[in-house]
């Protein structure tokens, strides 16, 4: 949702402002205002969400229970949950390396000209965001399935490959919105379906750690598809 917030405000900026230094500067300073007055209201609400009965509850029971999260448990819990770790894992390697990278790749259109880069990295968000939304219609039970699904996404390379150095038509607005949508629908969608199921696929105590472990490796997937994004533009 912050990603659509973002970019509807880009979109605002962008129309509203001229594209001078001047301009451009007014647009970084209402983009960090933003930024930071959402930071500022996770901050509050993280620390008001402790007031909740609900927390409360969780909190006690986590007290009786002297839960300690040990690096051996984590390890240990990986190793069970291993292919959700993978699938979450290469799922971000996947799409951080593409996008936004390979908008950063200099595209052209004359139809959009340099309002392109920011129609892609919209249709990015609202597609991320439709993915993770449908979850509540409707969830693949298939644990196996959603991991090969992951993994499935390598495809994504050389797709986005032939529409960069292919056929002219290829590099044409059309494949382009449709492949970005398909990146940000199959990012969101999965990640929301492994994140579901894991918790399920161990015994109760250990579900609260799965997701931890999860979370770990969703992070080990952003720095590396980070990393491995430079390759679109050296």
């Amino acid at each position: 949702m912050t990603g659509i917030i973002i970019s509807i405000l880009r979109i605002i900026t962008k129309a509203s402002l001229p594209q001078t230094p001047k301009g451009l500067k007014i647009s970084a300073h209402l983009y960090f205002m933003v930024a930071t007055i959402f930071l500022l209201c996770c901050i509050i609400f993280s620390n008001l969400q402790h007031k909740l009965p609900v927390m409360q509850q969780y909190h006690q029971r986590l007290h009786q229970e002297s839960t300690v999260c040990t690096g051996t448990k984590f390890w240990a819990v990986a190793g069970k949950i291993k292919g959700a770790a993978f699938g979450i894992f290469i799922i971000y390697i996947v799409t951080l390396s593409i996008f936004p990278g390979f908008i950063a790749e200099d595209l052209e259109s004359k139809i959009l000209r340099d309002w392109y880069p920011i129609l892609l990295i919209t249709v990015y968000n609202l597609a991320d965001l439709i993915g993770k939304s449908l979850t509540a219609f409707y969830v693949m039970q298939s644990m196996t399935r959603a991991i090969w699904a992951a993994t499935a996404r390598l495809l994504f390379y050389p797709l986005f490959v032939v529409c960069l150095h292919g056929p002219k038509w290829l590099k044409t607005e059309v494949p382009m919105v449709v492949l970005t949508f398909l990146l940000g629908f199959s990012n969101g969608y999965l990640t929301s379906v492994l994140m579901i199921l894991t918790p399920k696929s161990v015994p109760l105590s250990e579900s609260e750690l799965s997701a931890i472990v999860m979370t770990g490796f969703l992070g080990f997937g952003l720095v590396g598809g980070s990393v491995l994004g430079w390759f679109w533009i050296l």
